[in-house]
């Protein structure tokens, strides 16, 4: 049985965890930063935490149906992929906000598992987030910088000849 207290901790809980995903996006100084992540991932964890609240004050025989959790977290994920669709921009052929959409996807699905109580996974899966947007976005700079080098040493060869 849920409590009260244990849904706010929750929620509280899932916008911290929102809000660690969305840091990173803040300091690069993306659309989608600090604020919104945590919105989305508070959001996510009161749908799921009102569904969940649901189902258990009304699934009863004497209530006379069942409610299913996961049909509330299905129109999540739906809702939250118009949201990052439309973060997502093109300028002639570069595509930009892309990171910030799957970000805004993950803060979704850490509130989710937040507001149904899978602790341990949402915190790993923040922590994976966070891992992924920092330390492979300096990874993606230095191969840049090596494909741009290889490519104007190839330039500079063809102009030579």
């Amino acid at each position: 049985m849920l409590s009260e207290t244990e849904a706010v901790l929750r929620l509280v809980l899932a916008t911290l965890l929102g809000g660690a995903l969305g840091f990173e996006r803040e300091l690069s100084d993306k659309p989608a930063g600090l604020r919104t992540h945590m919105l989305v991932a508070e959001g996510a964890a009161l749908f799921m935490v009102g569904s969940m609240l649901l189902a258990q004050d009304f699934s009863q025989p004497t209530a006379g149906g069942l409610i299913d959790p996961s049909r509330i977290g299905s129109t999540i994920v739906t809702g939250v992929g118009f949201l990052g669709g439309g973060m997502i921009l093109r300028a002639r052929d570069r595509v930009y906000g892309l990171t910030t959409a799957a970000g805004i996807w993950v803060a979704a699905a850490i509130g989710m598992l937040v507001g149904a109580g899978y602790y341990l996974i949402a915190i790993v899966g923040t922590l994976i987030g966070i891992v992924t947007v920092v330390l492979f976005r300096r990874l993606e700079e230095r191969l840049s910088v090596a494909k741009e080098s290889g490519q104007q040493a190839m330039g500079r060869a063809s102009d030579d000849d």
